[in-house]
């Protein structure tokens, strides 16, 4: 089989949604012909914003991985603030900004460019050569967030000429949260300057969605248009082959992941409120993830009449449970510039649950699209708390129905396919 290197910060026992994406890839990879080779930092050295030990197993044998050590800069911001949690989600998970954590951004964003996870590119480097080396490896592929990854693949084409793929599941410049980082203008200048010479000397841009496809032509002038590829994230059919008893009496609205306060809740939480007193009494919100205790204590005063669960953070398995469990399944996309090319990964695990989707978000999106592609659900405008309500009665009443035959597109298996296809591995 033809051997490809792989090199990710995220694998496991690193949790969160940036570990799913080439975890699944390298699972299938060899069905097509292809020996995934994996380069990944030693977990015992890693800054892992969540970790979920259940992933171990998902690792198929087929696959070689190695592991480096690094200099993790993270262990600076944790002296700095006095913490142990490293921020993620776009600071999701820090609430009030303190003088210290105002401080650690600066600090990362001015010195730590493009991020603090760089303290592991000499060594994954090096590692690099010596396995391209020795496995005759011609094709190179590097995903991120984190993008520093992805300077790591530039080095390797400039020093020794390989096929280089690069993979990038979020923008750089452009997050949505980039300017809470208080980046100097020569810092974005710099910043800014590694992203354009990264998409210039990648021979294969790949990327999760049509936005971010143009988002990233734009910077090449769109001259280079054709070497960028549109592979979305998607579902494994075999973390969905379980059954789950249903086990609550209540309908029951399921939401996973981070949550902050760029996401607008205004609309939803007003079509919840006008549902009549019997209906509000009738659901449970379940959230699964780390929730800001603002936005709990917002959903308890505004809707008391509704039953709270607050699971927390849970591996991969269990929040597969949950939207198992679930009546709907509830995606908000941040209220921020350039949103549209917004598709979330856990979107295609609610698609693969069956259950139909209530999306919030911006409308004419490519997220819109894909469900409306797939007939999943809806998606609303922020503010359109009559759309929301009625979608809410409609399931609370049995009367909403879903396709459940036009999601197979998006299956992990597919999906490998289709990437061997287009970057021709």
């Amino acid at each position: 089989m033809k051997k490809v290197l792989i090199i990710t910060y995220y694998w496991p026992p690193s949790g969160g949604a940036g570990v799913q994406r080439w975890l699944k890839f390298t699972k299938y990879l060899s069905s097509f012909g292809v020996q995934p080779i994996v380069l990944t930092v030693d977990p015992s050295r890693a800054s892992y914003a969540q970790r979920d030990e259940s992933l171990q197993k998902e690792v198929t044998d087929e696959v070689l991985v190695y592991t480096t050590k690094t200099v993790e800069l993270y262990d600076l911001y944790r002296k700095l603030i006095g913490k142990g949690e490293i921020p993620y989600g776009g600071f999701s998970n820090q609430q009030e900004e303190s003088f210290l954590q105002k401080m650690a951004k600066v600090v990362r964003g001015n010195f730590f460019i493009p991020d603090p996870r760089k303290g592991w590119n000499r060594f994954a480097y090096q590692k690099a050569v010596e396995l391209i080396r020795e496995h005759q490896i011609d094709t190179v592929i590097t995903t991120s967030p984190p993008h520093s990854t992805q300077l790591i693949g530039l080095k390797l084409k400039k020093k020794l000429g390989i096929r280089w793929v690069a993979d990038l599941r979020d923008p750089w410049t452009d997050i949505y949260y980039y300017n809470e980082l208080y980046r100097s203008s020569w810092a974005k200048k710099r910043d800014r300057a590694m992203e354009l010479n990264v998409l210039q000397a990648a021979d294969q841009i790949v990327t999760v969605s049509k936005a971010l496809k143009r988002l990233f032509g734009e910077k090449l002038g769109g001259v280079a248009d054709s070497k960028l590829a549109v592979i979305p994230n998607g579902y494994d059919e075999e973390d969905f082959a379980v059954s789950v008893p249903v086990t609550d009496e209540k309908f029951v609205i399921t939401y996973t992941g981070t949550i902050s306060t760029a996401y607008d809740m205004d609309g939803l939480l007003k079509a919840l409120q006008e549902l009549d007193e019997q209906q509000q009494k009738n659901i449970l919100f379940r959230l699964v993830g780390n929730m800001p205790p603002a936005i709990v204590d917002r959903i308890r005063r505004e809707l008391p009449l509704i039953e709270l669960d607050l699971v927390g953070y849970v591996d991969h398995a269990r929040s597969v449970s949950y939207l198992l469990k679930s009546s709907i399944q509830l995606l908000i996309i941040p209220k921020i510039e350039n949103n549209r090319g917004i598709v979330t990964g856990k979107f295609y695990e609610y698609l693969a649950s069956g259950k139909p989707v209530l999306a919030i978000g911006p409308v004419g999106g490519d997220l819109e699209e894909v469900i409306r592609e797939t007939g999943c659900g809806l998606l609303f405008e922020y503010s359109d708390s009559e759309g929301i309500k009625k979608m809410l009665i409609e399931n609370l009443q049995g009367r909403f129905e879903i396709s459940r035959d036009r999601a197979t597109k998006y299956s992990r298996r597919e999906l490998t396919r289709k990437l061997v296809q287009e970057i021709a591995l």
